[in-house]
């Protein structure tokens, strides 16, 4: 696996290498891999092809923008939009976490800077402090109370970190091997089965807590006030 030839596919959002069974997909919105509308559809739709091809057995998770890995939910989505685009966003939000969460795929996140939160808490980490929204739907996923944790995890403020990816891929070629693909996939479903289950029952009713939060004058203000400073900084 290590050292072979891979062809590369390049889509909007999202950077591909293929290696023997396994699929690098690398994030790329700069300047700060922020998951937009856009970026989630394209990531859902992308992992559902990797799902329905056999050929694949794992994925690793990446940045192609150097100095951050990403910087989550793109808060530019969330602040002057209509009811209608908030919740078509919501659902987007809410597909990739579970298609991510019940993957049979075995997904690594190869993180590869020290800024950037994905999956945790919707915020934004660009130098400022991070902006806590309070909306967590997959909060049952975290790690806490004996449940285990969903795909993505990072250390934000820790010094950023470019992995080897000899050693990347010599990882996942570990697990892989050392894995039954059917038993693997059985156990996984077994452990997340009930949370998901759970996520799923609650989806409109989140969706409607989401847009009756989002839509607050107070919010919208904050959010207004919070990209306007990171504007101004980027000026």
């Amino acid at each position: 696996m290590v050292g072979c030839a891979s062809p590369v596919l390049g889509v909007s959002f999202l950077l591909f290498v293929f290696k023997l069974g396994v699929a690098v997909i690398k994030l790329k919105n700069p300047p700060v891999n922020s998951l937009s509308l856009e970026v989630l559809t394209e990531f859902v739709i992308s992992l559902e092809k990797l799902e329905n091809d056999k050929t694949f057995r794992g994925v690793i998770l990446t940045s192609d923008c150097p100095g951050i890995f990403s910087a989550g939910l793109d808060l530019t989505e969330m602040c002057g939009k209509s009811q209608a685009h908030y919740a078509e966003y919501w659902r987007a939000v809410q597909e990739l976490w579970l298609r991510l969460y019940l993957s049979n795929l075995v997904l690594i996140a190869a993180i590869n800077a020290g800024k950037g939160t994905v999956g945790g808490d919707p915020r934004m980490c660009t130098g400022e402090p991070p902006l806590q929204t309070g909306v967590t739907w997959w909060r049952g996923t975290s790690r806490g109370g004996g449940r285990d944790r969903g795909t993505w995890s990072t250390r934000p403020g820790k010094r950023a970190i470019t992995p080897r990816w000899g050693e990347v891929l010599k990882t996942t070629k570990c697990v892989l091997d050392l894995s039954v693909d059917h038993a693997r996939q059985l156990t996984k479903n077994l452990m997340r089965k009930a949370t998901a289950d759970r996520l799923v029952k609650q989806r409109d009713a989140d969706v409607q807590y989401f847009l009756q939060f989002i839509s607050r004058d107070s919010i919208q203000k904050s959010l207004r006030v919070y990209l306007d400073k990171l504007r101004q900084k980027k000026g």
